[in-house]
């Protein structure tokens, strides 16, 4: 067999029309190689109008002819809508042939022809994909599983894989490297008969062929993209799981989850292949992995529901051993493949209830009725169930509590909770369980919002974050139980806006095709007034003191804001409070720890410090990466400026160096750090030493170096003073309990802690009442692209716990 070989299943609802069938082709060629197998069922609704027309036929003649002829038209119209006309014919040769047998039919129809009818449509929609791919050059060849499959007839047929391996062997030995297209549903017994594999048959049959023919992975395509954590038409935020473990999607398939079917799961178990479920009509929209792992779970993950559910109540009477009739019983049922999908014990009554969905009821009571006997039993109709899936479900104590909350006006029967901890089961007499679903959802997964994000500005920064947000995205939402998608990226005169969505890893090679002009309103009204998401993120990583200044109407609109932009933080005083305000009023939240330090966590220390009851006495440091740069490389050997040079061409300085130069990004970081030390300080009261001396501040970029001799002499005297003591230069930041506040150039030993630093390196010196003779040090890159990247995604885990 093919080591490399995968198995792809499409659904009915995926062959529900020719552009189905178009789709379908267009999946395999992209998702799928020679020597690939197909499984597929029926296409649209054909199994379910066969059935209606067996059921005509003891009925009602003409009502079974006129099913029989739409059903005709059907399959005829496919065929000759998506095959040219000499590839058609042959099939509608064949179509006319099976259609006359069929009509030919006269009622009554035992078990063994109904199996055999209700095959058709399987072998209908195999052989035209088949033939379609081919149609496509992509060489297929068409398999009745019939000819490999062995199974015996049963409530639930099981396949057996031990006399079914070498028929399948053999088989795909004749087809060498062409696609297989394989009927699901269906197997044969001894006698050659046709068995019916029943309910969700073919993706049974699906992953016992991937088993058997050792695939690396089973894809099951139909048309969701695979589990929610809710029924996404019921509940409207519910969230699609990237992964789930094998259990918590066993025990949802056991709860007749209609995604997942207990037996499909089976040959997964015992396989080492992987099993995915993804949408036909979608394919890029997601999907759930299976993982074949068994860890411990914190707590649900899924709601489920079934409108429908039956009880059975068996009444064992006085006078009995009820525990060991009532396990016997549970062993029984358990052998059969019959377990029920909650069960109530009242040893008290000698009473044992067990729910079971409507397909399964009879088969379960036919068996309790042969096998439980003295036993007085009953069946009881009109019931539903909601169920909360997830490993460690039934010891979370915020979901028991919320799960029981939500139904304690509802009209339970009983709750059961699995011994494997896996689910909580509330069996209720008929009810709205639609309403119920979206309230449990509600209680259980509040946590579980969708949060969008707005980034402004796609310069160094704002492209290195989007790298880290797309590396990080998944673990984050694992994490913290919550979707985050990228909505917006908006620069100063465009902006690309998509509530949907925007993939990180292409918007900025997309941003110029899909941008529209930036009037600098239309992209905040459009978030402020959106409903897909629970919460609005807007991460401003650029200097613009334009968008500072929307600042407050962001909070009004109800949004949160994460920040490297040092505007509004180091704004006059006034200012800066109607920001904290707009804020505070709103119950939204400013982070703004990139702002100061790149990824040094300076301003959560200084908070946390005062939060817990120290008092910041003064704070000093070398707060610029940039100047710290220059001034561990200025030793008077090369110009001040060619060095300036060196550091703008690799991207250490601001577009215009002489943004770093003369002192105000510095100035900015010391009030920012200041009014997180509790001052009040005001931008103008800080007293500036400015690199950049009057006659190069106006001048062009190319100017200033052109024309920087001037600068080149000021710092070399300076420098040759300070080598006379034995010191050099660094530029420092300094700030006092009584708010004197300095940015400089000093000359300091070699050996000072704010002297002997790494390149780049930025160090802040915090003093208090509790670091009063050894203050606290804070030391490491404090500029480049990756670091306060990593500062934003920070802030953004750190805004995931606050809401």
């Amino acid at each position: 067999m093919t080591s490399a070989r995968q198995l792809h299943k499409f659904g009915g609802s995926s062959l529900a029309n020719p552009e189905c069938y178009k789709r379908v082709a267009n999946i395999l060629k992209e998702y799928s190689s020679s020597a690939d197998l197909v499984v597929v069922s029926a296409a649209g609704s054909t199994t379910n109008r066969l059935i209606d027309w067996i059921n005509a036929l003891d009925k009602d003649g003409r009502i079974a002819h006129e099913i029989l002829q739409q059903l005709r038209q059907f399959q005829i119209g496919l065929v000759e809508e998506l095959l040219p006309e000499d590839k058609a014919q042959p099939l509608l040769e064949l179509l006319s042939q099976e259609f006359m047998l069929l009509g030919d039919i006269n009622g009554p129809v035992n078990d063994v022809m109904r199996a055999s009818i209700l095959g058709h449509g399987e072998v209908w929609s195999s052989r035209l994909l088949a033939e379609l791919l081919s149609h496509l050059d992509m060489e297929a060849v068409q398999l009745d599983s019939r000819d490999f499959l062995r199974a015996e007839r049963g409530a639930q047929p099981e396949v057996d894989r031990g006399r079914s391996l070498p028929l399948l062997k053999e088989k795909l030995a004749q087809h060498g490297k062409l696609r297989v297209v394989i009927t699901g549903f269906m197997a044969r017994n001894d006698a050659g008969e046709t068995v019916l594999l029943g309910r969700n048959g073919s993706d049974y049959s699906a992953t016992v062929i991937g088993a058997l023919a050792e695939a690396i992975r089973v894809t099951i395509w139909s048309d969701v993209a695979g589990v929610y954590s809710a029924d996404p038409r019921k509940v409207s935020d519910a969230c699609l799981l990237p992964l789930l473990r094998l259990d918590e999607a066993s025990e949802l398939a056991r709860l007749a989850a209609p995604v997942l079917h207990s037996r499909t799961l089976q040959p997964v178990a015992q396989s080492a292949m992987d099993l995915s479920l993804r949408c036909s009509y979608q394919p890029e929209s997601g999907s759930t992995r299976i993982e074949r792992v068994l860890a411990s779970g914190r707590g649900a993950k899924i709601i489920t529901s079934l409108d429908e559910v039956l009880l059975i109540q068996i009444h064992f009477g006085a006078g009995h051993d009820f525990s060991r009739l009532e396990s016997e019983l549970m062993r029984s049922l358990t052998r059969a493949q019959l377990q029920p999908l909650a069960m109530q014990s009242q040893p008290d009554q000698g009473l044992v209830s067990l729910a079971y969905t409507a397909e399964i009821a009879a088969s379960a009571l036919t068996y309790l009725q042969d096998t439980a006997v003295g036993a007085e039993i009953k069946l009881r109709e009109g019931y539903s169930m909601v169920a909360a899936v997830g490993a460690g479900v039934t010891i979370n104590p915020n979901h028991c509590y919320g799960f029981y909350q939500q139904l304690k006006n509802a009209p339970v029967e009983f709750i059961s909770e699995a011994e494997s901890g896996l689910s909580l089961v509330a069996i209720l007499r008929k009810t709205d369980v639609a309403k119920l679903v979206v309230d449990v959802h509600s209680q259980l997964f509040q946590a579980q919002k969708r949060v969008a994000i707005a980034l402004c500005g796609k310069g160094n920064i704002g492209s290195s974050w989007l790298e880290l947000f797309a590396e990080q995205k998944e673990e984050l939402e694992k994490r913290r139980g919550m979707s985050f998608d990228l909505v917006a990226v908006i620069d100063s005169q465009t902006y690309w806006l998509d509530l949907n969505g925007i993939d990180p890893t292409q918007a900025l090679t997309r941003f110029s095709d899909e941008s529209v002009a930036n009037d600098g309103q239309s992209w905040l009204k459009t978030l402020a007034h959106q409903t897909d998401y629970h919460e609005v993120v807007v991460m401003d990583v650029t200097a613009s003191a334009e968008l500072a200044l929307q600042y407050e109407e962001i909070a009004e609109h109800g949004m949160h804001l994460i920040c490297a932009n040092k505007v509004a933080g180091s704004a006059p005083t006034e200012q800066y409070k109607r920001v904290l305000n707009a804020f505070d009023k709103t119950g939204r939240h400013w982070l703004y720890n990139a702002t100061v330090g790149a990824g040094l966590p300076v301003n959560y220390a200084i908070r946390d410090l005062r939060n817990s009851g120290d008092q910041i006495t003064a704070v000093s440091g070398i707060f610029s990466g940039t100047l710290s740069w220059l001034f561990q490389q200025f030793d008077g050997s090369v110009p001040f400026t060619d060095l300036v040079d060196l550091a703008w061409q690799q991207g250490l300085t601001e577009p215009d160096p002489r943004s770093d130069l003369d002192g105000s990004d510095v100035m900015r970081k010391l009030v920012i750090v200041a009014r997180e030390s509790g001052l009040e300080i005001e931008p103008e009261n800080v007293k500036v030493e400015s690199l950049v001396p009057d006659e190069l501040k106006d001048l062009s970029t190319d100017d200033f170096f052109d024309k920087g001799k001037v600068l080149n002499e000021l710092l070399s005297e300076r420098l040759a003073k300070a080598q006379k003591q034995g010191k050099v230069l660094r530029y420092i930041a300094r700030l006092s309990r009584d708010g004197k506040a300095t940015v400089g150039v000093e000359a300091l030993l070699p050996e000072h802690a704010l002297a002997n630093l790494l390149p780049c390196d930025n160090v802040f010196a915090i003093e208090s009442k509790w670091y009063k003779d050894n203050p606290l040090v804070i030391k490491g890159p404090g500029a480049g692209r990756a670091v306060t990247a990593g500062a934003l995604q920070s802030d953004l885990n750190r805004l995931s716990n606050l809401i």
